[in-house]
């Protein structure tokens, strides 16, 4: 891939400006993306990192959305990508977070330092009055040079005013101008170059971009980024006051959240919250009337009625389609009348913690736990999008800084960490048995988190990286933004799980009617039966857990087992391997050797523990 060419990837009409908008992480891009092009996700691969991309077109603009960044540079796979989109921009959208002024400032510099025409939209300006901060924006203008539009961006206010102002983008005041010596440099490179950004960058010591032109980095990097700082300073000093203290209530919780002290009881708290919202109200009383009263009391006699009169129930067809597993009866039963509650109720919590800035400070404090597993805090956001999706998780385990990380997370997630529907149906099958069961499923699986874990951060060569995230202040979340979240990864859900419970629906139909069936639960009695303590049935589940995990999981719903059974078998299918959606992004994501690894290691690991929990027991 050619370094500072994005003509290769996104394919731009000539005559169309690229429209680019930057900004540090947390600062609301994505809000004015969609405002821009209407689009709320439309994201491809960028050629050769592992890292999304987001474009789309606004009248003759072409508009290219970057990963959240503090800097221009080459250090890791989002600088990269911002770096290229960046510099082929002909207009920089710079999204500025006013309560972190300071911080995103710098960004904003280095840019304006290239010489590209740009646009500050000066983002949550309600956070930075409520934190007490009073930013004069006309001096703010003056001093960068650039036109700088004070925006809202959840309330929508003051996006169209960006729009309207972008031919005003000029490239504005740079930081480098009372030092000659570097001036000097940077024209001489600006004329071998070709032009002022990637002229920046070699003097800043980019290898990649001097290679592109076989020149050799002079590094004025820490020159550079001092200049920067101090006008960035002298800045601040000249437009920014403090009307009060700020001690608000938000900012004080905010703090109490990253202390371990207080912060553990407060994050227990808030599972505490999710326990009640999905393995209580949802799992038990809104389950209860969408799958028992609406599905099977209503829906499964209507439709069991309507297909017999059409095809003998008794034929491979009829059985097909409202027999045991039938597509038209236990398919659609288990996908919207049991599953598809518990996984709204799940988005909808984590889209509150995502909202309110709470995500972040889990992140925070969570570091020292996940450091001593071969991570860092920052794997806590794939880590509790996996309580949502397992798949989905594994693809975000790409914002975590090393391959080593990655391996350990995605393991762990294949392992460990039980989806949203999946998740429910535990929750709904556990709660009735009191709070002994409830201890012994969580503290086991738990144990066998940390521990593998702790194994693979021994064995695997390397260290964790450092933590480096944004703690974005608390504010209330926003209901358009969380139920619209909730909206689009339920529907995710359907769309994907839908098709894959029918095949799985005809697959466990097929063996039943063959004989297969029967066959495997014999064969495998010895360790279900002989080690497991469970039904023979529990055979069944376990294979249609190979289809979805979830869809196994609510194959034990039908079964009589005591409460010791349940939580055995509750255990081991959360242990169980990954779905077959899982383990194709895990071949995508590392390669086929680490993900059949990681599917036999969880077989055995889920057969083993749940074994001696059924010793114990």
């Amino acid at each position: 891939m050619e370094c500072c060419n994005i003509t290769h990837y996104i394919d731009i009409p000539p005559g169309v400006k690229k429209l680019v908008l930057a900004g540090n992480p947390n600062v609301g891009k994505s809000i004015f993306f969609n405002f821009f092009t209407g689009i709320y996700v439309a994201v491809s691969n960028y050629p050769g990192t592992t890292l999304d991309i987001s474009s789309g077109r606004y009248q003759n603009y072409a508009v290219i959305d970057t990963p959240g960044v503090y800097g221009v540079s080459s250090f890791n796979d989002e600088e990269i990508v911002a770096r290229d989109v960046i510099t082929s921009a002909d207009i920089v959208v710079n999204i500025v977070d006013a309560v972190h002024l300071e911080r995103d400032l710098f960004l904003t510099q280095q840019i304006i330092d290239m010489g590209i025409p740009t646009i500050v939209a000066l983002n949550m300006m309600d956070e930075a009055q409520k934190n007490g901060l009073e930013i004069d924006v006309q001096k703010l203008s003056e001093e960068l040079g650039v036109p700088v539009i004070p925006t809202v961006a959840t309330r929508g206010e003051g996006l169209e005013e960006v729009k309207t102002r972008l031919d005003q983008a000029c490239s504005g005041v740079s930081s480098l101008t009372s030092d000659s010596n570097i001036i000097e440099r940077l024209n001489d490179l600006t004329r071998k170059a070709g032009n002022r950004a990637e002229a920046l960058l070699i003097l800043e010591g980019d290898p990649h971009v001097a290679e592109k032109y076989n020149l050799e980095p002079p590094n004025y990097r820490e020159e550079i980024y001092r200049k920067r700082r101090e006008r960035v300073n002298s800045v601040i000093d000249n437009v920014v006051s403090r009307v009060d203290e700020g001690n608000s209530f938000k900012i004080t919780l905010g703090r109490l959240m990253v202390r371990p002290l207080t912060g553990i009881p407060l994050l227990l708290l808030a599972l505490y919250g999710l326990y009640q919202l999905v393995g209580v109200f949802i799992a038990q009383t809104v389950v209860g009337f969408t799958e028992e009263t609406f599905f099977l009391g209503i829906y499964e006699p209507f439709i069991r009625e309507t297909v017999r009169n059409l095809v003998s129930p008794t034929s491979l067809l009829g059985k097909l389609l409202i027999g045991e597993f039938g597509i038209l009866t236990m398919a659609i039963t288990y996908t919207f009348g049991l599953l598809l509650p518990l996984v709204i109720g799940f988005y909808l919590f984590l889209a509150l913690m995502e909202d309110s800035g709470y995500m972040p400070r889990i992140a925070a404090l969570v570091d020292r736990l996940l450091t001593s597993l071969g991570l860092n805090g920052r794997a806590i956001i794939p880590m509790l999008l996996g309580f949502g999706c397992v798949t989905m998780a594994t693809i975000t385990t790409r914002l975590l800084g090393s391959t080593r990380e990655r391996i350990i997370a995605i393991f762990l997630l294949g392992l460990a960490v039980p989806c949203s529907a999946q998740l429910g149906v535990i929750a709904g099958l556990i709660a009735p048995l009191g709070p002994k069961y409830f201890v012994i499923y969580v503290l086991t699986v738990f144990a066998v988190y940390v521990l593998a874990g702790t194994f693979l951060n021994k064995v695997l060569p390397g260290k964790s990286t450092d933590l480096l995230i944004d703690l974005p202040p608390l504010r209330l979340p926003r209901l358009g933004n969380v139920f619209q979240k909730t909206y689009i990864k339920s529907r995710s859900f359907i769309r994907e799980a839908g098709p894959i419970f029918a095949i799985g629906a005809v697959f466990i139909t097929l063996m039943q009617e063959t004989g297969l069936l029967a066959y495997i639960q014999e064969v495998v009695a010895p360790i279900t039966v002989g080690w497991l303590g469970l039904p023979k049935e529990t055979a069944t589940a376990f294979i249609m857990g190979i289809v979805r995990r979830d869809f196994g999981a609510a194959g034990l719903n039908s079964l009589l087992m005591t409460p010791s059974q349940t939580t055995v078998s509750l255990i081991t299918i959360t242990l169980f391997v990954p779905c077959i959606a899982a383990m194709m992004i895990m071949i995508k994501e590392r390669n086929w050797r680490e993900a059949v690894a990681i599917w036999f290691g969880s077989w055995i690991t889920a057969f083993g523990i749940g074994g001696i929990v059924a010793l114990l027991l």
